[in-house]
């Protein structure tokens, strides 16, 4: 690429073949130039640049490759590099990996440009959020003198991070250093500001913008930046305000005009003169010719003062400074707890998350469309990991209507940022049926299944639900009869007995069919160990089932379990066991008789009651007797936290089978907040990515397990038994990608019936 052809990809924008990365917003805290080089806050404040966003500099001075520069990627490596690459290449989101692999490979390969490039371009599909590394990564295209991979990597850059100021900025100081076409550069300061000029923290851009003008003395220009940055809230606008009266009041209006306000108000100071009557005007001709003088011309007109006319010029102007400052008094509070806009790997505290929740309420209450845009994109830089808010991003949209934006986003999550978290696949599975796209759905559903969380109870369940909406009965058992399949080939699955207690349920409720359901629960009994999530399920179970309840067939199955028996190998922690004993007395209290309720009661008291001490008896108050066992007991559940029970699996549970023989209170969803908007998507990531190696999760290179992520599951009776998503590859972990806190438990019958 020429000179020429790079200018104008720097004035209108990149749009080659080559890779480029999802757009989204990075409102890393924008600091002085000084302190971007630095990697430190400026005087004006701000934070400190996140080592994970790299060291990046300005002014990196343009060379020729020289004969050392070796552009051959295949070289031997390191044991170094090739152990760091087989962490990445087994799990990509291994940050901390990539970062030594970086430092790795430019400490021993600086002048080879492609083995640098493949590192830079593997790490930056993974992480695209890391402005600083995109900044690097151009310093090394120019260091051999490579001015079209430099533009290219920049308007990756900007297409990664379109919303970030820092990337911007860097861009530009390029353009600046790189030519001298004040076009090209306007043009690329314009592209900038159009994202990021209503950022709070883009003062640095406009001070570079400002800087800018001021070399070339274009003071029309000036003068309309001003304009323009009085009209947002950001940072600094007392001290952009009081510059702005500077200039207005050292230079003429003439010059501080431009061509089009100067027209106008030619138009309205022509318009404004009447018209003198003919006498009138001939005395006045004559007059002015006997005193030698003329009438003044329309540019000296123009270039005068009037006091009074810059007092109106200057009005305007603080009219919108003072409705911007207005607007910023209602913000300020929200940006000052913003103590970490920028990308990091490591969680957000609990008052930064609710904090930005507030900021959404707040701008999308206002109303303004462009706003709430903007602010989620710079809320999903920060919390770029965190699947609730990619999903009240695509909410937000689809309530606005603007359904291009919430596929946008919905796009961003599933493919980069929350990719290998199940909850926003288990969102976008729900919201492709919604939308009628149900091949979309089961792709979702077998992405989870095969990849993300083979085994999650919660996908198993929805997946076969969904297929039963749709009416494909068999297909729904089917999807029950393959999870298990896979199961039953695993050495003490503690998923299996869940699958059967579920699908024994399913098959009751969807075909009414008890015999069928009870078969189910046979065969579990042939190839798990009777457990205390597995038997308050088959308790539950029979609860639900028509006359007669077998009581014959429990007893001896819950009298196993409670027992000690090294024999068996009761694994049954105390607790667990006499929770179980409490639930089945409960069971029978409703369904047995005097016998065999008179049988359960002396076996708990034998087993049970010689162990509580003396003191806990007294401990027990008087306004404890009076009110319930359930009451009680789930006090004491609470309190404890023991291990959630099976009977989860139970949706349309009575309240008095809980857990423990405890009521735990239901946790109903909350309430969606109202529904936000999306920054562009560039449709061409997902092809353009093979362009530069496909790394990590990408077509071509290597392949990048996606290891999932643990996720606590809910704890209330009627909610899932606690399960640990399992992992899809047996990858070494070394720092994990942040995750959001837990959501609070959701009753299983209040979400999927």
């Amino acid at each position: 690429i020429v000179m020429g052809e790079s200018q104008a990809m720097v004035a209108e924008g990149y749009n080659a073949s080559a890779a480029t990365v999802e757009s989204n917003v990075d409102s890393s805290q924008s600091v002085t130039n000084v302190s971007l080089v630095n990697g430190t806050s400026g005087p004006e404040g701000g934070s400190t640049a996140p080592a994970e966003n790299g060291t990046a500099t300005d002014n990196v001075p343009v060379t020729v490759p020289g004969a050392g520069h070796v552009d051959n990627a295949g070289s031997t490596l390191s044991p170094e590099e090739e152990r760091l690459w087989s962490i990445v290449k087994a799990n990509s989101s291994e940050f901390n990996a990539w970062t030594a692999l970086i430092e790795e490979t430019e400490r021993i390969s600086q002048d080879n440009i492609a083995k640098i490039r493949k590192v830079y371009d593997a790490f930056l599909a993974e992480f695209p959020l890391c402005y600083g590394y995109w900044k690097k990564y151009a310093d090394h295209e120019a260091r051999v003198g490579a001015m079209d991979k430099v533009v290219e990597v920049y308007e990756r850059a900007v297409q990664g991070v379109t919303y970030s100021v820092d990337i911007w900025l860097h861009y530009c100081v390029f353009a600046i250093n790189t030519y001298g076409d004040p076009d090209t550069i306007r043009s690329l300061f314009e592209r900038a500001v159009v994202y990021v000029g209503t950022d709070f923290l883009s003062s640095p851009l406009w001070d570079k913008y400002i800087e800018y003008e001021h070399m070339q003395q274009d003071w029309s220009r000036l003068a309309m930046i001003y304009t323009r940055i009085l009209e947002n809230p950001i940072q600094n606008l007392d001290r952009y305000f009081s510059n702005f009266k500077e200039l207005a009041e050292t230079r003429s209006l003439s010059e501080l005009r431009s061509a089009e306000e100067s027209a106008t108000v030619t138009v309205a100071s022509d318009a404004s003169e009447t018209a003198p009557s003919e006498s009138d005007g001939k005395a006045d001709e004559g007059k002015s010719q006997a005193d030698g003088t003329s009438e003044p011309s329309k540019l000296e007109t123009a270039g005068s003062t009037d006091p009074e006319e810059l007092k109106k010029y200057i009005g305007i102007r603080e009219a919108l400074y003072i409705k911007a400052k207005e607007f910023e008094s209602k913000i300020i509070g929200f940006e000052m707890a913003i103590r970490r806009p920028y990308f990091h790997v490591r969680p957000l505290n609990v008052a930064e998350l609710e904090n930005w929740h507030s900021y959404l309420d707040f701008i999308e209450s206002d109303g303004d469309f462009n706003k709430v845009i903007k602010l989620y994109e710079r809320c999903l830089v920060a919390c770029a990991n965190y699947p609730e808010y990619w999903i009240r991003y695509v909410l937000s949209m689809g309530s606005s209507g603007s359904m291009d934006l919430a596929d946008n986003a919905l796009t961003r999550a599933t493919q980069v940022f929350v990719k290998r978290q199940p909850e926003i696949h288990l969102f976008a599975a729900r919201l492709k049926e919604q939308n009628g796209d149900i091949t979309g759905a089961r792709a979702a559903f077998q992405l989870l299944h095969s990849e993300i969380s083979p085994g999650l109870l919660e996908a198993v369940i929805k997946h076969a639900n969904m297929e039963q909406r749709l009416g494909n009965v068999d297909d729904a058992f089917s999807v029950y009869e393959q999870v298990i399949a896979v199961e039953k080939g695993k050495e003490n699955s503690i998923l299996l007995p869940l699958l059967y207690a579920q699908y024994s349920r399913f098959s009751y409720l969807v075909l009414r069919d008890a015999e069928k359901a009870r078969k189910i629960i046979v065969e579990a009994l042939d190839h798990v160990q009777p457990s205390k999530h597995f038997m308050e399920a088959l308790i539950f179970f029979e609860t639900i089932l028509p006359p007669p309840r077998k009581i014959e067939y429990l007893d001896p199955l819950v009298e196993n379990l409670i027992k000690p028996n090294v024999v068996t190998q009761n694994t049954a922690s105390s607790t667990e066991r006499e929770e179980l004993s409490l639930i089945y007395i409960e069971f029978l209290g409703l369904f047995g008789d005097v016998e065999s309720i008179k049988k359960a009661e002396d076996r708990h008291c034998k087993l049970f009651l010689p162990h509580r001490s003396r003191s806990e008896l007294k401990k027990r108050s008087a306004d404890e007797f009076l009110s319930s066992d359930r009451t009680k007991l789930a006090k004491t559940y609470n309190e404890t936290a023991p291990a959630q029970p099976v009977s989860n699996a139970y949706p349309n549970a009575p309240a008095q089978w809980s857990g423990g023989y405890a009521a735990q209170p239901q946790a109903w969803p909350q309430p969606q907040a109202a529904p936000a908007q999306p920054q562009q998507w560039n449709p061409a990531y997902g092809q353009q990515q093979a362009a530069y190696g496909a790394y990590g999760g990408y077509p071509a290179g290597y392949t990048a397990p996606q290891a999932p992520t643990p996720v606590p599951q809910a704890a209330a009776y009627g909610a899932y038994p606690p399960q640990a998503y399992p992992a899809a590859a047996t990858a070494p972990v070394a720092a994990p990608v942040q995750q959001p806190a837990a959501a609070p438990p959701q009753a299983y019958y209040n979400t999927y019936y």
